[in-house]
Formats: C-alpha cells, sequence, structure tokens
C-alpha cells in the first residue's frame, strides 16, 4: 500500500469518472437536477409544515435554489460543484424527525415526477442518509444524543438539568 498522496489532477480525473459513471447507471443529469430542486422547492414553500421554516431563514430564493443545484450535483453526480456546511446552517432550526419525515416525503413525490426508478433510488438513498445525519446532528446540537435508530423528537418540558 502507498502512502503517496492523489494529486489533485488525478482527484480530478477520479471524479470525472465517477460523475460519468453516475450518469450512465442512472440517467441523472444536471437538467434533471434543477428541475428535481426547482420542482421539490415548489412544494416545500407550499407545504404547512415545511414552508414556515424555510420562509423564516431563505431571504433570496433565486440564490438559494443555485446553492442547492450545486449541492445535490455534489451529492448525486460526485461533481465536487458544492462547498457549503449545510449542518451547520441546519442546527440552529428547531425541526424534528417530523420535519426530516415530511421533507423526506415530499422528495420521494418529487422524485416520481422528475425521474425514473434508477434515478430516483439514486437520489433517495442519499436523502435518507442526508435526513439521518442531519436529524442525529440536530440533536447533538441540542444536547440529545440519540442511539441507533433513535429518532428526535423533544419534549418541549424537558430540559437537561
Amino acid at each position: 500500500m502507498s502512502d503517496k498522496q492523489p494529486t489533485l489532477a488525478e482527484i480530478k480525473e477520479r471524479r470525472e469518472i465517477a460523475t460519468r459513471r453516475i450518469k450512465e447507471d442512472t440517467g441523472i443529469d444536471q437538467d434533471m437536477i434543477k428541475n428535481i430542486v426547482h420542482g421539490f422547492y415548489a412544494k416545500v414553500r407550499e407545504d404547512d409544515m415545511l414552508g414556515p421554516v424555510f420562509e423564516e431563514k431563505v431571504e433570496n430564493w433565486d440564490t438559494h435554489l443555485d446553492r442547492m443545484v450545486m449541492f445535490w450535483s455534489s451529492v448525486a453526480l460526485a461533481t465536487g460543484n458544492y462547498d457549503g456546511r449545510p449542518m451547520q446552517k441546519h442546527m440552529p432550526l428547531k425541526i424534528t424527525r417530523h420535519h426530516f419525515d415530511r421533507w423526506l416525503q415530499l422528495f420521494a413525490q418529487t422524485l416520481s415526477e422528475y425521474c425514473d426508478e434508477p434515478a430516483a433510488k439514486h437520489f433517495m438513498e442519499r436523502a435518507l442518509r442526508i435526513a439521518s445525519s442531519f436529524e442525529v446532528g440536530i440533536a447533538a446540537h441540542n444536547g440529545v444524543i440519540l442511539s441507533k435508530g433513535e429518532r428526535y423528537d423533544p419534549v418541549a418540558s424537558w430540559a437537561p438539568k
């Protein structure tokens, strides 16, 4: 085993190969990602549970949508287009497992409208991991350590001593 780190050129080449393979295997491309992101956030904005959370935090929807297209491009196609810190932005939000469940439900609905099964499966696998990771992170941010399989559902009257 070599201790030699890959060069930036090698990393770029590997990323391009991975992106090409994902596109070939799933049919996902930038247009599909843009359609999914825009369709999904149209649903989110109209949703009674998620809409108010996003409306309170998103100052410029065009900028947010562009950022989310870059995020999902990085997540779904391994493009490396996104370099933000999404966990940090979500940690202070007052959201629970119910918000994540609704987010996943709307995302799955959107996928069924914009892509076929290989692409939908690819996106959904990643969305489930993201939701789980964010839920654990937000719980920890609020002083709650979740056990494996446990969900974050704070009780307003409870506080650590």
